[in-house]
């Protein structure tokens, strides 16, 4: 038995089934480090793109997640999918960028009851905008404090580690 956490546990396999099964120090270790990196990374995504392009990062996914599809257009549920946003918070967001000009909502041509996003010309001048600032940032946070080995391993084990929580696929960067 070991206290971790604030909680004692039990390592033994032989223990009843009935006691929880903690994390070993080990474990939790890595647990915790993960945690807080899905807590300060996208916050420290967020606080530049909101310093240097007035724009949040759910902001910038919806511009860039336009600016890379066919014709710069994709259906409103499609782009709530691939912003990992709801439809609803989309929606809000879609009315801002389109009161700065930067996206506009037209019918879906395939399917009368849905709607499309386009990204605008100015929508794409700005994401050619942000876009530097926005992959320096990345660049410094995530990939120049790795060497070349442990990136190549660091994306294999996030792709492991992605494909259990997203099994359909989903998240841009899945093979």
């Amino acid at each position: 038995m070991s206290y971790t956490g604030g909680v004692t546990s039990s390592a033994d396999p032989g223990a009843p089934a009935t006691a929880p099964l903690w994390l070993d120090p080990d474990q939790q270790r890595t647990w915790l480090r993960l945690a807080g990196l899905l807590i300060k990374l996208p916050a420290a995504l967020d606080a530049q793109l909101q310093r240097e392009a007035g724009l949040s990062h759910f902001d910038y996914m919806v511009l860039s997640r336009l600016s890379e599809a066919p014709n710069r257009t994709l259906r409103m549920s499609q782009l709530a999918e691939l912003a990992n946003g709801s439809l609803s918070r989309l929606s809000h967001v879609v009315k801002r960028l389109e009161q700065r000009g930067w996206v506009r909502r037209q019918p879906c041509p395939e399917d009368g009851r849905a709607t499309n996003a386009v990204l605008t010309e100015d929508g794409w001048d700005k994401v050619v905008q942000t876009a530097p600032g926005h992959v320096a940032t990345v660049r410094s946070l995530v990939v120049d404090p790795l060497d070349p080995a442990q990136l190549a391993q660091f994306g294999d084990l996030v792709g492991t580690l992605l494909a259990q929580v997203d099994p359909a696929g989903d998240c841009p960067g899945q093979d």
